[in-house]
Protein backbone atom coordinates (compact mmCIF):
# COMPACT_ATOMS: atom_id res chain seq x y z
CA UNK A 1 0.00 0.00 0.00
CA UNK A 2 3.00 2.43 -0.59
CA UNK A 3 1.73 3.73 -3.85
CA UNK A 4 -1.51 5.88 -4.23
CA UNK A 5 -3.20 7.57 -7.46
CA UNK A 6 -5.42 10.38 -7.26
CA UNK A 7 -7.45 11.67 -10.43
CA UNK A 8 -8.92 14.91 -10.62
CA UNK A 9 -11.10 16.42 -13.22
CA UNK A 10 -11.60 20.41 -12.62
CA UNK A 11 -14.79 20.40 -13.34
CA UNK A 12 -15.77 24.40 -12.08
CA UNK A 13 -13.26 27.26 -9.91
CA UNK A 14 -11.36 25.01 -7.44
CA UNK A 15 -12.81 23.09 -5.44
CA UNK A 16 -12.39 19.59 -7.03
CA UNK A 17 -8.31 20.29 -7.35
CA UNK A 18 -8.12 22.03 -4.28
CA UNK A 19 -9.24 19.16 -1.93
CA UNK A 20 -7.25 16.78 -4.18
CA UNK A 21 -4.35 18.61 -3.77
CA UNK A 22 -4.40 19.18 -0.37
CA UNK A 23 -5.39 15.31 0.05
CA UNK A 24 -2.01 14.52 -2.18
CA UNK A 25 0.51 16.63 -0.19
CA UNK A 26 -0.84 15.25 3.13
CA UNK A 27 -0.81 11.27 2.14
CA UNK A 28 2.64 12.18 0.84
CA UNK A 29 4.30 14.18 3.71
CA UNK A 30 2.08 13.21 6.78
CA UNK A 31 2.16 9.38 5.74
CA UNK A 32 5.25 8.91 3.36
CA UNK A 33 3.24 7.51 0.59
CA UNK A 34 4.53 7.61 -3.14
CA UNK A 35 1.94 9.76 -4.26
CA UNK A 36 0.42 10.54 -8.03
CA UNK A 37 -1.92 13.26 -8.57
CA UNK A 38 -3.60 13.17 -12.21
CA UNK A 39 -4.99 16.64 -13.28
CA UNK A 40 -6.58 17.32 -16.61
CA UNK A 41 -5.89 21.36 -16.09
CA UNK A 42 -2.81 22.38 -14.89
CA UNK A 43 -3.21 26.14 -14.80
CA UNK A 44 -5.68 25.46 -12.24
CA UNK A 45 -3.46 23.70 -9.75
CA UNK A 46 -0.76 26.66 -10.25
CA UNK A 47 -3.31 29.16 -9.50
CA UNK A 48 -3.22 27.77 -5.69
CA UNK A 49 -0.11 26.78 -5.86
CA UNK A 50 2.12 28.62 -8.30
CA UNK A 51 4.62 26.22 -8.11
CA UNK A 52 3.22 24.49 -10.40
CA UNK A 53 5.28 24.11 -14.08
CA UNK A 54 2.77 23.37 -17.28
CA UNK A 55 4.49 20.27 -18.10
CA UNK A 56 3.59 16.87 -18.39
CA UNK A 57 4.95 15.47 -15.38
CA UNK A 58 6.57 17.21 -12.05
CA UNK A 59 7.91 16.81 -8.33
CA UNK A 60 5.90 18.97 -6.20
CA UNK A 61 5.95 19.22 -2.66
CA UNK A 62 5.85 15.29 -2.15
CA UNK A 63 4.29 14.63 -4.96
CA UNK A 64 4.09 13.95 -8.57
CA UNK A 65 1.82 15.67 -10.57
CA UNK A 66 0.63 14.25 -13.81
CA UNK A 67 -1.10 15.78 -16.97
CA UNK A 68 -4.32 13.64 -17.70
CA UNK A 69 -4.72 14.05 -21.46
CA UNK A 70 -6.44 12.08 -24.08
CA UNK A 71 -3.48 10.39 -24.53
CA UNK A 72 -3.50 8.79 -21.20
CA UNK A 73 -0.41 6.30 -20.22
CA UNK A 74 0.71 4.89 -17.23
CA UNK A 75 3.75 2.91 -16.71
CA UNK A 76 1.96 1.07 -13.76
CA UNK A 77 -1.19 0.62 -11.32
CA UNK A 78 -1.05 1.79 -7.83
CA UNK A 79 -2.07 0.20 -5.02
CA UNK A 80 -4.84 2.14 -3.61
CA UNK A 81 -6.57 4.46 -6.83
CA UNK A 82 -8.64 7.19 -6.12
CA UNK A 83 -11.22 9.27 -8.19
CA UNK A 84 -11.70 12.62 -6.93
CA UNK A 85 -15.56 13.43 -7.00
CA UNK A 86 -16.64 10.23 -9.73
CA UNK A 87 -14.60 11.87 -12.10
CA UNK A 88 -14.22 8.39 -14.08
CA UNK A 89 -11.12 6.90 -14.35
CA UNK A 90 -9.53 6.52 -17.77
CA UNK A 91 -10.70 2.89 -19.11
CA UNK A 92 -7.18 2.11 -20.16
CA UNK A 93 -6.68 2.65 -16.43
CA UNK A 94 -9.24 0.31 -15.53
CA UNK A 95 -8.09 -2.40 -18.13
CA UNK A 96 -4.69 -2.37 -16.57
CA UNK A 97 -6.37 -2.47 -12.66
CA UNK A 98 -7.69 -5.98 -14.21
CA UNK A 99 -4.46 -7.49 -14.65
CA UNK A 100 -2.78 -6.71 -11.12
CA UNK A 101 -3.12 -9.25 -8.78
CA UNK A 102 -4.46 -8.90 -5.94
CA UNK A 103 -6.66 -6.20 -7.20
CA UNK A 104 -5.62 -2.38 -6.36
CA UNK A 105 -7.80 -0.58 -3.82
CA UNK A 106 -10.25 1.46 -5.47
CA UNK A 107 -12.01 4.72 -3.72
CA UNK A 108 -14.24 7.54 -4.87
CA UNK A 109 -13.92 9.74 -2.51
CA UNK A 110 -17.38 11.92 -2.92
CA UNK A 111 -18.15 15.63 -1.84
CA UNK A 112 -18.71 16.64 1.55
CA UNK A 113 -21.97 16.69 2.78
CA UNK A 114 -23.87 17.03 6.56
CA UNK A 115 -27.05 15.01 5.09
CA UNK A 116 -28.01 12.03 6.80
CA UNK A 117 -27.94 9.94 4.24
CA UNK A 118 -23.99 9.86 4.04
CA UNK A 119 -23.09 7.82 6.92
CA UNK A 120 -25.47 4.77 5.72
CA UNK A 121 -23.36 5.16 2.34
CA UNK A 122 -19.77 5.57 4.06
CA UNK A 123 -17.65 2.50 2.92
CA UNK A 124 -20.76 0.81 0.90
CA UNK A 125 -18.78 -0.99 -1.88
CA UNK A 126 -20.19 -2.16 -5.23
CA UNK A 127 -18.40 -4.96 -8.10
CA UNK A 128 -18.46 -3.82 -11.63
CA UNK A 129 -20.24 -6.74 -13.37
CA UNK A 130 -18.34 -6.41 -16.53
CA UNK A 131 -14.91 -6.87 -14.75
CA UNK A 132 -15.35 -7.70 -11.30
CA UNK A 133 -13.43 -4.95 -10.09
CA UNK A 134 -15.29 -3.53 -6.51
CA UNK A 135 -15.00 0.16 -6.26
CA UNK A 136 -15.62 1.38 -2.46
CA UNK A 137 -17.50 5.15 -1.89
CA UNK A 138 -15.71 6.88 0.60
CA UNK A 139 -17.91 9.87 2.34
CA UNK A 140 -16.07 12.95 4.30
CA UNK A 141 -18.36 14.29 6.80
CA UNK A 142 -18.64 15.96 10.13
CA UNK A 143 -19.51 12.94 11.89
CA UNK A 144 -17.96 9.69 13.31
CA UNK A 145 -19.94 7.82 11.00
CA UNK A 146 -17.77 9.21 8.26
CA UNK A 147 -14.50 9.39 6.76
CA UNK A 148 -13.73 13.00 8.52
CA UNK A 149 -12.47 16.29 7.45
CA UNK A 150 -8.87 16.88 5.35
CA UNK A 151 -6.38 18.42 8.36
CA UNK A 152 -2.73 18.55 8.73
CA UNK A 153 -1.47 16.96 11.99
CA UNK A 154 0.27 20.58 12.55
CA UNK A 155 -2.15 22.91 11.61
CA UNK A 156 -3.78 24.08 14.50
CA UNK A 157 -0.07 24.67 16.70
CA UNK A 158 0.51 27.05 12.76
CA UNK A 159 -2.53 28.63 13.50
CA UNK A 160 -2.32 29.71 17.29
CA UNK A 161 1.76 30.43 16.53
CA UNK A 162 0.15 32.55 13.33
CA UNK A 163 -2.06 34.94 15.55
CA UNK A 164 0.11 35.68 18.28
CA UNK A 165 2.80 36.43 17.06
CA UNK A 166 3.50 39.55 13.90
CA UNK A 167 3.12 36.96 11.44
CA UNK A 168 -0.52 38.48 11.63
CA UNK A 169 -0.02 42.12 10.79
CA UNK A 170 2.73 41.30 8.70
CA UNK A 171 -0.03 38.93 6.13
CA UNK A 172 -2.39 41.69 6.33
CA UNK A 173 0.10 44.70 4.94
CA UNK A 174 1.81 41.82 2.37
CA UNK A 175 -2.09 41.30 0.65
CA UNK A 176 -2.57 44.97 0.70
CA UNK A 177 -4.77 45.52 3.34
CA UNK A 178 -4.69 49.40 4.61
CA UNK A 179 -2.21 50.14 7.82
CA UNK A 180 -5.29 50.99 9.69
CA UNK A 181 -7.42 47.60 10.22
CA UNK A 182 -6.28 47.79 13.91
CA UNK A 183 -9.69 49.11 15.17
CA UNK A 184 -11.47 47.59 12.62
CA UNK A 185 -13.77 44.38 12.43
CA UNK A 186 -12.22 42.68 9.17
CA UNK A 187 -14.26 40.49 7.17
CA UNK A 188 -13.22 38.42 4.03
CA UNK A 189 -15.41 38.15 1.15
CA UNK A 190 -15.06 34.97 -0.79
CA UNK A 191 -18.28 33.79 -2.81
CA UNK A 192 -19.91 33.03 -5.92
CA UNK A 193 -21.80 36.04 -7.81
CA UNK A 194 -24.25 37.11 -5.41
CA UNK A 195 -27.09 39.52 -5.23
CA UNK A 196 -27.41 39.79 -1.36
CA UNK A 197 -23.36 41.12 -1.66
CA UNK A 198 -25.17 44.47 -1.99
CA UNK A 199 -27.61 44.91 1.32
CA UNK A 200 -24.52 43.19 2.97
CA UNK A 201 -21.94 46.48 1.78
CA UNK A 202 -24.61 48.83 2.49
CA UNK A 203 -25.17 47.21 6.10
CA UNK A 204 -21.70 47.56 6.62
CA UNK A 205 -21.35 51.13 5.38
CA UNK A 206 -24.01 51.69 8.04
CA UNK A 207 -22.39 50.01 11.19
CA UNK A 208 -21.83 51.10 13.89
CA UNK A 209 -18.05 49.62 14.48
CA UNK A 210 -15.70 50.63 11.20
CA UNK A 211 -15.46 47.29 9.12
CA UNK A 212 -12.38 46.31 6.62
CA UNK A 213 -14.03 43.87 3.86
CA UNK A 214 -10.68 41.89 1.98
CA UNK A 215 -12.44 40.78 -1.33
CA UNK A 216 -10.03 38.83 -3.46
CA UNK A 217 -9.95 38.44 -7.00
CA UNK A 218 -12.72 36.59 -8.53
CA UNK A 219 -16.60 35.95 -9.03
CA UNK A 220 -17.69 38.17 -5.94
CA UNK A 221 -16.26 41.26 -7.54
CA UNK A 222 -18.55 41.43 -9.83
CA UNK A 223 -21.21 41.79 -7.49
CA UNK A 224 -19.10 44.11 -5.66
CA UNK A 225 -18.50 46.31 -8.73
CA UNK A 226 -21.92 47.04 -9.14
CA UNK A 227 -22.78 47.97 -5.88
CA UNK A 228 -20.08 50.86 -5.77
CA UNK A 229 -20.90 51.65 -9.83
CA UNK A 230 -17.18 50.84 -10.27
CA UNK A 231 -14.36 48.78 -11.84
CA UNK A 232 -12.24 48.04 -8.67
CA UNK A 233 -9.33 45.45 -9.63
CA UNK A 234 -6.55 43.96 -7.63
CA UNK A 235 -5.18 46.70 -5.24
CA UNK A 236 -8.24 49.50 -5.18
CA UNK A 237 -10.04 49.76 -2.40
CA UNK A 238 -13.01 52.07 -1.99
CA UNK A 239 -14.52 54.06 0.69
CA UNK A 240 -18.13 54.44 2.36
CA UNK A 241 -19.32 55.11 5.29
CA UNK A 242 -17.88 52.75 8.26
CA UNK A 243 -17.03 50.50 5.15
CA UNK A 244 -13.22 50.45 4.07
CA UNK A 245 -13.23 47.57 0.97
CA UNK A 246 -10.02 46.48 -0.51
CA UNK A 247 -9.61 44.06 -3.29
CA UNK A 248 -6.62 41.86 -2.57
CA UNK A 249 -5.16 38.83 -5.44
CA UNK A 250 -6.60 35.26 -5.65
CA UNK A 251 -4.46 33.68 -2.74
CA UNK A 252 -2.68 30.28 -2.68
CA UNK A 253 -3.89 27.33 -0.21
CA UNK A 254 -1.55 28.63 2.12
CA UNK A 255 -2.18 32.44 2.38
CA UNK A 256 -6.09 31.58 2.07
CA UNK A 257 -5.61 30.17 5.53
CA UNK A 258 -3.47 33.37 6.87
CA UNK A 259 -6.53 34.96 5.48
CA UNK A 260 -8.74 33.30 7.20
CA UNK A 261 -6.55 33.44 10.65
CA UNK A 262 -6.77 36.81 9.84
CA UNK A 263 -9.98 37.79 9.91
CA UNK A 264 -12.54 37.58 13.01
CA UNK A 265 -15.49 37.27 10.08
CA UNK A 266 -15.15 35.03 7.17
CA UNK A 267 -17.51 34.43 4.11
CA UNK A 268 -16.32 31.42 2.15
CA UNK A 269 -17.97 28.95 -1.09
CA UNK A 270 -17.33 25.33 -2.39
CA UNK A 271 -15.55 22.94 -0.39
CA UNK A 272 -12.51 23.53 0.28
CA UNK A 273 -12.46 27.41 2.19
CA UNK A 274 -15.63 26.22 3.62
CA UNK A 275 -13.22 23.48 5.30
CA UNK A 276 -10.51 25.26 6.29
CA UNK A 277 -12.73 28.11 7.48
CA UNK A 278 -14.22 25.72 10.20
CA UNK A 279 -10.33 25.12 11.15
CA UNK A 280 -9.57 28.92 11.41
CA UNK A 281 -12.39 28.85 14.28
CA UNK A 282 -13.63 32.14 13.07
CA UNK A 283 -17.22 32.70 12.53
CA UNK A 284 -17.98 31.91 9.25
CA UNK A 285 -21.17 32.43 6.80
CA UNK A 286 -20.85 29.10 3.94
CA UNK A 287 -21.61 30.49 -0.06
CA UNK A 288 -23.08 26.99 -1.20
CA UNK A 289 -22.57 25.75 -4.63
CA UNK A 290 -26.36 26.73 -6.11
CA UNK A 291 -27.80 23.68 -7.55
CA UNK A 292 -31.02 22.95 -9.94
CA UNK A 293 -34.46 22.67 -7.65
CA UNK A 294 -32.17 24.21 -4.50
CA UNK A 295 -30.89 20.95 -3.94
CA UNK A 296 -28.24 22.72 -2.24
CA UNK A 297 -30.58 24.70 0.53
CA UNK A 298 -31.07 21.05 2.07
CA UNK A 299 -27.09 20.16 1.98
CA UNK A 300 -26.93 24.04 4.10
CA UNK A 301 -29.51 22.96 6.41
CA UNK A 302 -28.11 19.41 6.97
CA UNK A 303 -25.03 21.21 8.22
CA UNK A 304 -26.98 23.88 9.58
CA UNK A 305 -28.61 21.28 12.17
CA UNK A 306 -24.79 20.03 13.21
CA UNK A 307 -23.17 23.45 13.22
CA UNK A 308 -25.44 25.47 15.69
CA UNK A 309 -25.83 22.15 18.17
CA UNK A 310 -24.99 23.58 21.29
CA UNK A 311 -26.05 27.11 20.40
CA UNK A 312 -28.60 28.94 22.36
CA UNK A 313 -31.99 28.86 20.17
CA UNK A 314 -31.50 32.24 19.73
CA UNK A 315 -28.28 31.94 17.82
CA UNK A 316 -29.06 29.32 16.20
CA UNK A 317 -31.86 30.83 14.83
CA UNK A 318 -29.94 34.02 13.95
CA UNK A 319 -27.06 31.86 12.08
CA UNK A 320 -29.69 30.07 9.95
CA UNK A 321 -31.74 33.10 9.27
CA UNK A 322 -29.03 34.82 7.92
CA UNK A 323 -27.02 31.49 5.91
CA UNK A 324 -30.35 30.85 4.22
CA UNK A 325 -31.00 34.35 3.28
CA UNK A 326 -27.08 34.91 1.90
CA UNK A 327 -27.86 31.76 0.04
CA UNK A 328 -31.14 32.75 -1.54
CA UNK A 329 -30.02 36.21 -2.66
CA UNK A 330 -32.26 37.88 0.07
CA UNK A 331 -31.85 41.14 1.96
CA UNK A 332 -29.58 40.54 4.51
CA UNK A 333 -28.81 44.14 6.31
CA UNK A 334 -30.84 43.65 8.97
CA UNK A 335 -30.28 39.91 9.66
CA UNK A 336 -26.79 40.66 9.56
CA UNK A 337 -27.47 43.44 12.39
CA UNK A 338 -28.73 40.68 14.35
CA UNK A 339 -25.98 38.26 13.96
CA UNK A 340 -23.59 40.71 14.63
CA UNK A 341 -25.13 41.41 18.26
CA UNK A 342 -24.22 38.13 19.04
CA UNK A 343 -20.85 38.42 17.50
CA UNK A 344 -18.81 37.46 20.85
CA UNK A 345 -21.24 34.20 21.20
CA UNK A 346 -20.97 33.40 17.95
CA UNK A 347 -17.18 33.76 18.43
CA UNK A 348 -17.18 31.82 21.47
CA UNK A 349 -18.99 28.78 19.25
CA UNK A 350 -17.19 28.49 16.18
CA UNK A 351 -14.59 27.95 18.57
CA UNK A 352 -15.82 25.48 20.64
CA UNK A 353 -17.12 23.63 16.92
CA UNK A 354 -13.31 23.91 15.71
CA UNK A 355 -12.33 22.08 18.87
CA UNK A 356 -15.11 19.20 18.58
CA UNK A 357 -14.29 18.71 15.13
CA UNK A 358 -10.70 18.76 15.40
CA UNK A 359 -11.00 16.21 18.20
CA UNK A 360 -12.25 13.53 15.46
CA UNK A 361 -9.43 11.66 13.16
CA UNK A 362 -8.71 13.45 9.99
CA UNK A 363 -9.89 12.34 6.17
CA UNK A 364 -5.84 11.37 5.05
CA UNK A 365 -5.35 9.28 8.55
CA UNK A 366 -8.64 7.90 7.81
CA UNK A 367 -7.99 6.48 4.52
CA UNK A 368 -4.72 5.26 5.19
CA UNK A 369 -6.29 3.47 8.46
CA UNK A 370 -9.37 1.91 5.78
CA UNK A 371 -6.85 0.41 3.49
CA UNK A 372 -4.57 -0.91 5.81
CA UNK A 373 -8.03 -3.38 7.22
CA UNK A 374 -8.39 -3.74 4.15
CA UNK A 375 -5.42 -5.93 3.38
Amino acid sequence: MKTWDIFCRVVDNYGDIGVSWRLARQLANEHQLAVRLWVDELAALQHIWPATKLEQQQQLAGVTVCVWSKEFQVDYIADVVIEAFACHIPESYIAAMLLVKPSPIWLNVEYLSAESWVEDCHQLSSINPQNGLRKTFYFPGFSEKTGGLLRERDLFMQRNRFMVSTARAAFLTRIGAPDSHENRVIISLFSYENTAIASLLLAWSESPVAVLCLVPAGKALVSVNRFFNAGLQVGDGCTRGALRLQVIPFLTQVDYDHLLWACDINFVRGEDSFVRAQWAAKPCLWHIYPQEDEAHLVKLKAFLEKYTYGADSELASLINQLSLAWNQGADCSQLWANLFSRYADWREHSQVWCKNLGSAPDLAANLVLFCQKIL
